[in-house]
């Protein structure tokens, strides 16, 4: 008989065995990144009877229908958004930081405010040569700061454009690893432990994609292949079965960058990409601003200075050249140069007219005013990026603790389990051991 007392027993040890390799792997990968636990699935084996009832079911022992992940769609698809919102704040203020950095620690501001009270010591003797010559150091000196703003922004710049791209690279990579996974998913036996390891790289693979870009996913029903597309739902996709698509960064005039996939623009919104670009397009305007200011700042010193004279009574000539931070330079050679008289006073003049119309359309431009303005928009959005970053990492952190909660390894309930399922195996063990005696003794009957 099919439900004889052995036959029920050798079905349980089997079930007990493969319940014991599942509680081990489980135990053994409980520290694994991506590893989501395991269990056996077993369903009772019930055949007809051929009794006086037909109707009647006879239960005959267990089988294993295969190993089922502890997976919950819902709590990973919260991991994935709310890490991808959470890298985007990281990354953008991370850039910011690095901006705000570049702008205050090259000390433009002081160097224009040494600048104007340089100017403002040479009005009490015009004619004084070490006056002149400080006058004249501390114009070298805004236009070498600018300079060198100019530049850190550019290295800033540089370095968030390579970490973008180093962020496409990796994208395009983990879109080629997911289609070869999909590839793999199709080929493999339903329920297999090889299913199931192909399901865990799936998702570790979509968690990873997700920190630099939001996704957007859809999972076959028979399979779990999944289907992946970039900047939420309606956008193109990236993997789709066994193919990937390829994502490229292009990069703007003013330093910003965007995105395409196959060639078709991609709005990316979340994720560390997103955080990069958002903290470029505020790199470009401070930048902008600073050209701006280094032009204005030229503008004013040279219309004022080609109005005057200098000390030797010839007509001004302009202090500084260029058009905007990167290129601002001093071309004066000679304290002497500086027009503090007005148009038509002689050689050696003590009339410091020109200069006081010097400080005033300086004063009026007011370029410290508008780098101390630059300073604060970016201090200010340092700050509330701050602010918004601690909130999402937050969110991010509780979505990864449910996750963990309901689909990680508790090492305590494994081991309960290694107990019971190590003594269903003695018992149905002893179960054979009982039949096999009953056997024994029916046969021993004379």
């Amino acid at each position: 008989m099919s439900s004889d007392l052995i036959s029920i027993a050798r079905s349980g040890t089997r079930a007990a065995r493969v319940a014991l390799d599942v509680t081990a792997n489980n135990i053994a990968n409980a520290s694994s990144e991506g590893y989501v636990r395991r269990s056996a699935s077993l369903t009772e084996i019930a055949v007809s009877s051929v009794s006086t009832v037909p109707s009647a079911i006879n239960l005959a022992g267990v089988h294993v229908t295969g190993v089922v992940r502890n997976a919950d769609l819902f709590r990973q698809s919260e991991v994935r958004r709310t890490g991808a919102d959470a890298a985007r704040a990281n990354a953008e203020l991370q850039g910011l930081e690095n901006v705000e950095a570049a702008i205050e620690q090259t000390g433009i501001y002081t160097s224009i405010v040494d600048l104007e009270a340089a100017f403002q010591q040479l009005l009490s003797d015009p004619t004084d040569g070490s006056l002149r010559a400080a006058a004249l150091e501390k114009s070298r000196n805004v236009a070498q700061t600018f300079n060198v703003t100019a530049q850190s922004l550019d290295a800033v710049g540089e370095g968030l454009r390579f970490e973008a791209q180093d962020g496409v690279d990796e994208v395009n990579r983990i879109a080629a690893e997911l289609a070869r996974v999909n590839l793999r998913l199709t080929r493999s036996a339903d329920l297999s432990s090889d299913q199931t390891a192909l399901f865990d790289q799936r998702d570790k693979l979509l968690q990873d994609l997700s920190r630099h870009a939001d996704v957007s996913t859809g999972f076959a029903a028979d399979t779990g292949v999944v289907t992946v597309k970039l900047g939420g739902s309606a956008g193109p996709a990236l993997v789709d079965g066994g193919a990937s698509g390829t994502l490229a960064m292009a990069k703007a005039a003013d330093g910003t960058v965007s995105f395409t996939l196959d060639g078709n623009a991609l709005a990316v919104s979340s994720g560390a990409l997103a955080g990069k670009g958002q903290a470029l397009a505020q790199l470009a305007s401070s930048r902008a601003g600073l050209d701006a200011i280094a032009g204005d700042l030229v503008t004013t010193i040279n219309t004022v200075q080609t109005g005057g004279v200098d000390l030797a009574g010839n007509a001004g000539q302009p202090l500084f050249s260029g058009t905007g931070a990167s290129d601002i330079a001093l071309v004066a050679t000679s304290g002497n140069a500086i027009a503090t008289a007005p148009a038509g006073a002689g050689a050696n003049s003590r009339d410091t007219a020109n200069l006081v119309a010097l400080r005033a359309a300086i004063a009026a431009a007011n370029p410290a005013g508008a780098i101390d303005g630059v300073l604060f928009e970016v201090s200010s959005a340092v700050a509330a990026r701050q602010v918004t970053r601690d909130a999402l990492e937050s969110i991010a952190s509780t979505a990864r603790v449910a996750l963990q909660a309901q689909a990680g390894v508790d090492l305590d309930q494994e081991a309960v389990n290694l107990v019971r399922f190590q003594q269903a195996f003695q018992a149905n063990g002893r179960v054979i051991q009982v039949a096999s005696d009953i056997f024994d003794s029916i046969l021993a009957i004379r």
